[in-house]
């Protein structure tokens, strides 16, 4: 066996790809550890609340789910479902239209 191979190869004996560590060559983000701790799944508020229909009316809620940078923020991160996210980016959009929401960020807009 070659020093190469050698190197390449894990404790077992097995040989590792050339990309990965010990975690088989599937990234190199480890996360902050507790890895075995269950994370509890976030429930839509919309549907807990069983909101058939979402207002472009309402500003506060709409500005929950709008990013500092003016942007709409995703399902994953606003923690809505599919359903209540199109509905929700379509009340941000409808805001926009009319002048209740901002597209752009109030430091980006350039005061005049």
């Amino acid at each position: 066996m070659t020093e190469y191979e050698s190197r390449n190869r894990d404790s077992d004996g097995d040989e590792r790809s050339s990309r990965g560590g010990r975690d088989g060559g599937r990234g190199g983000y480890r996360g902050r550890g507790g890895g075995n701790r269950m994370r509890r799944r976030r429930v839509c508020q919309f549907c807990a609340e069983k909101v058939n229909s979402v207002d472009y009316k309402d500003i506060r809620l709409l500005q929950n789910f709008v990013a500092p940078s003016g942007r709409i923020n995703g399902r994953r991160r606003s923690g809505t479902c599919a359903k209540h996210q199109r509905m929700v980016s379509r009340a941000i959009k409808r805001a926009r239209f009319l002048a209740l929401l901002p597209y752009a960020p109030s430091h980006a807009r350039g005061q005049r």
